[in-house]
């Protein structure tokens, strides 16, 4: 890939759902410009540990499905809005107990929300905007009025305090199930 840089076919060079240690090493051969991982405040176990490296070398971090793929918008409050065919019925965060325990966190960021004038959504995309500038949150959606919402984020003003308060609310490794099915799984955090 570097020979790709060097050739100038490719400006800069990054990675996706990276380990710490396969980042270090491929950052000695050419500088990383990017590492992209899913992180949101439902999943942030890998994110947290690959984000202390990323920082540490100024690599910036994209975080994809910020939104824990809607979970996190208290848009599915049960499994019967999901349409059918929707992938998210395959994934285990979504599948009965771990739906239910999910819901019951989302809850407390709704309380939140409620609390500061936003949506779930907004608050959420501001707490990972909080969490510095090399954070780049990448929410997708499909309609402009979501994105109209997403941008609103930018306008949350969240002190030290409040953040805090909302990592407590949703805490580390506190979500149910995984991320993918069992052999999506294989292919994430190697």
């Amino acid at each position: 890939m570097s020979r790709l840089v060097e050739q100038g076919k490719v400006r800069y060079l990054g990675l996706c759902e990276a380990r710490p240690e396969r980042i270090r090493r491929a950052h000695a051969t050419h500088p990383i410009a990017a590492v992209q991982s899913e992180f949101s405040l439902l999943y942030r176990q890998e994110a947290t540990e690959t984000r202390e490296l990323t920082r540490d070398l100024g690599i910036a971090f994209v975080a994809y499905a910020p939104l824990g793929r809607s979970l996190l918008t208290g848009d599915v409050p049960d499994l019967g809005n999901l349409a059918e065919g929707d992938t998210r019925g395959r994934h285990p965060r979504f599948m009965g107990d771990n739906f239910a325990k999910n819901r019951e966190l989302v809850q407390r960021i709704e309380a939140i929300a409620q609390e500061k004038g936003c949506t779930p959504a907004q608050l959420c995309l501001a707490w990972l905007l909080a969490q510095g500038p090399d954070v780049i949150p990448i929410p997708g959606t499909k309609r402009i009025e979501r994105l109209e919402e997403n941008l609103g984020a930018m306008r949350i003003h969240l002190t030290p305090a409040d953040v805090d308060r909302i990592s407590t609310a949703m805490p580390i490794g506190a979500a149910a199930g995984t991320r993918y099915p069992e052999g999506g799984m294989r292919g994430v955090y190697i």
